[in-house]
């Protein structure tokens, strides 16, 4: 073995355990986004929710997109409580994984 070879084995192991870590993006529909004052209510909420990595809001689709770490679920329920706290109509959520 050479002088590369073990800081390369240990980056591959590395490389694959943080593939294995993957964890969640959902996309939910939301009625009622209409300025950067929501969105920024929105991003606030989640980022309460352990586990939360990303939240995007797309105000035009009415999208907030958030991805979360291996492990964190998001809920249906717990979904329309935030939007209906929050102000807004929680119409659905699509899930995949990250």
């Amino acid at each position: 073995m050479n002088r590369y070879t073990i800081p390369f084995l240990a980056l591959l192991v590395l490389g694959s355990v943080n593939a294995q870590a993957a964890g969640t993006h959902y996309e939910m529909q939301v009625d009622g986004l209409a300025c950067p004052f929501c969105a920024y209510s929105i991003e606030k909420k989640f980022k309460k929710i352990d586990g939360v990595e990303k939240v995007n809001v797309e105000l035009e689709a009415g999208k907030v997109m958030v991805d979360v770490d291996e492990g964190t679920e998001l809920t249906e329920p717990q979904m329309i409580e935030l939007f209906k706290d929050a102000g807004f109509t929680y119409r659905g959520m699509q899930s995949r994984p990250l």
